[in-house]
């Protein structure tokens, strides 16, 4: 069966309206799926895709403020027809009627079942992966520009801070009352110091990370170093952090003393993101990047393991935010906060107001302090690192939790903080004054995100409504009717999030069209998740090729599988030995970005190898027993 491309994600919008229709038939029946079908076609057809991806998630946001805030619900001031006397849209209006009254109010015990399936066709598209503009890309320029002007005033009144409790100021800092911003920054100082009381920062396994670098070498080329900024060796040394020992110093000797010291800027591009826009990210220079990624490891393994923050503030589990958010959303006892910008608003003099001297020296001997633009201009930063940097993560989230924790008392107000990235979540009752406090320091709260009053909650990927999980499947890949091996993983993905919500009509659809494309897939009764699989497939279509691994005694079928293409380069026996001490302790995994790394199944099969690595953002779609 050939499938017209042009009408892929209509289809797929007619195919879940039609499992709203199975599952709310008695308000939702035949007529008004066919007439909201219609509508959907007729939006397309005159307006394009930006109709899914644009005005539906403009209603959606709508939707989740009038739940977040308990503010009326009004269609009309977002462009879509009300019914006759109601402010409820035309467009699945039966559904909402089911959560709101006619005058916007939402009910006092609205479905939420409805609720999930409103959101799930709303966001069905919002971050689907189109082509954006070349206005897009400098709007986004703009905004990292606008920024670092904005930090500007910023500094002036951390400055103010930062003078008020100067020790050598006493009378100034007495003046001050408990709540003051001085006494915040000084309390949560106070906390830092106390978790970096022991920290040796010099203590650190350097090593290179899977991405791009400013100076735009290989990952086999980044252990020959040409340039090694003379801020760095002022705090860790040439001969101990960049050689494997003194006898590849001694035997490097004219290439180490050719070396240059000077400063290199930090390189921005724009990635791909969806079609709201790129995503800005600095390249660091290699020289940085080594140290970065070394001393990030450092703290990231003393802050999940610390006494005062391994409950609280984390850097590889998002799962405890999004438990905090469903358990927050039941009867509204814990807020969830989002931060706008967040990576760009941590600036240097907020690090150095905040972390103790010792650390804040060595942060900033790896920083970088300016950065190239895609013009080729140069603007110094004010901000401590952009997104890109190894520092950026782990630096942002302490700041943010010493400013909430800074000055609560009560244990487990305290205890209920818990902070991944710029994903924030707080007792209620804090909230208020969480906002206030971070704005205080120069950081932006995006209130349309974060969920501080109603039954609303989300967080780290997390929606919840009641104690109900309420995220709906966003599309990201666009679909191929060529193989792909991204489009092959990631709308296997998709068909089985629609199945376990039960959209069985959507997942037949999407199945359809993979079976057409890619042959015969496995489901889950033949898989052990040694491959992608839908959760299921006709038996007629299941893979028929099958034998019995003696060696690993299972069943093992040939299938589809994603493999990142291995390339083998030799390098100098010191730089291997140096490659082999920073990484070969540690298991190789590929990266889910298709950044450089390593092959995932080679990983499991053979030692680490300082020869092997995979080409950067590639995969391989590939038949193989598995």
């Amino acid at each position: 069966m050939v499938i017209n491309k042009s009408l892929d994600e209509v289809n797929l919008i007619a195919a879940l309206l039609h499992d709203v229709q199975t599952s709310h038939g008695v308000v939702f029946n035949n007529k008004a799926c066919r007439l909201t079908i219609n509508k959907v076609k007729q939006r397309v057809s005159s307006e394009g895709l930006s109709f899914l991806t644009k005005t539906l998630p403009r209603l959606g946001k709508a939707f989740d403020k009038a739940l977040l805030e308990n503010t009326k619900f009004d269609c009309i001031a977002i462009g879509f027809k009300p019914y006759r006397n109601t402010k409820l849209p035309r467009f699945l209006g039966e559904l909402f009627s089911l959560v709101f009254s006619p005058d916007g109010a939402v009910l006092p015990e609205p479905c939420v079942q409805c609720i999930k399936q409103i959101r799930l066709i709303l966001y069905l598209f919002y971050k689907y992966e189109l082509p954006y503009s070349h206005e897009q890309e400098q709007q986004v320029l703009s905004s990292f520009k606008k920024t670092e002007e904005d930090l500007s005033v910023v500094n002036k009144n951390l400055e103010k801070i930062r003078d008020s409790i100067d020790v050598r100021n006493r009378r100034c800092a007495a003046a001050y009352t408990s709540r003051s911003t001085s006494n915040i920054a000084r309390e949560a100082k106070i906390l830092l110091s106390s978790l970096f009381a022991r920290f040796d920062p010099t203590d650190i396994v350097p090593r290179h990370g899977p991405g791009a670098v400013a100076t735009k070498q290989q990952l086999w080329n980044k252990f020959r170093w040409t340039n090694i900024s003379s801020t760095i060796t002022n705090k860790y040394p040439r001969d101990a952090y960049f050689y494997a020992s003194l006898g590849h110093v001694c035997d490097s000797l004219d290439s180490f003393q050719t070396i240059q010291e000077d400063i290199l800027p930090a390189r921005v591009i724009l990635v791909p993101k969806d079609s709201r826009g790129p995503r800005l990210i600095s390249c660091e220079p290699v020289d940085f990047q080594w140290i970065q990624q070394g001393l990030s490891r450092a703290i990231t393994e003393l802050v999940e393991t610390h006494p005062i923050t391994k409950w609280n503030v984390r850097f590889t589990d998002q799962r405890p935010n999004g438990f905090g958010a469903l358990e927050g959303s039941k009867d509204g006892r814990y807020s969830t906060l989002d931060l706008k910008e967040a990576s760009d608003r941590v600036s240097v003099d907020l690090v150095r107001l905040l972390f103790p001297e010792h650390i804040f020296e060595y942060l900033m001997a790896c920083r970088s302090s300016c950065t190239q633009l895609p013009d080729g201009s140069i603007i110094v930063l004010k901000k401590f690192a952009p997104m890109g940097s190894a520092l950026c993560f782990p630096i942002m989230a302490l700041t943010i939790w010493s400013i909430l924790s800074a000055g609560v008392e009560d244990a487990d107000t305290r205890e209920s903080i818990y902070v991944y990235g710029d994903d924030v979540i707080v007792p209620t009752a804090l909230a208020a004054n969480a906002i206030e406090r971070l704005e205080s320091f120069g950081l932006l709260i995006n209130r349309d995100k974060s969920c501080t009053s109603g039954f609303f909650r989300e967080s780290c990927g997390v929606d919840a409504y009641k104690g109900t999980n309420v995220t709906p499947v966003r599309l990201r890949t666009v679909w191929s009717e060529s193989p792909r091996p991204d489009v092959y993983t990631s709308w296997i993905a998709y068909a089985n999030q629609l199945f376990d919500r039960q959209c069985f009509n959507a997942y037949d659809y999407i199945v359809e069209k993979i079976l057409h494309v890619y042959g015969d897939v496995p489901d889950d009764a033949m898989s052990h998740k040694r491959y992608p699989s839908l959760r299921e497939v006709p038996l007629d279509r299941r893979p028929k090729r099958r034998r019995n691994n003696k060696n690993l005694q299972r069943l093992e079928y040939y299938v589809y599988d994603v493999k990142s293409p291995s390339i083998v380069k030799d390098i100098d026996g010191w730089s291997m030995l140096l490659r082999f001490f920073t990484e070969g302790a540690q298991s190789a995994s590929s990266c889910p970005d298709g950044t450089e790394g390593f092959d995932s199944d080679f990983s499991e099969s053979i030692p680490f190898s300082v020869r092997l690595y995979t080409r950067r953002r590639t995969s391989m779609l590939v038949r193989r027993w598995r």
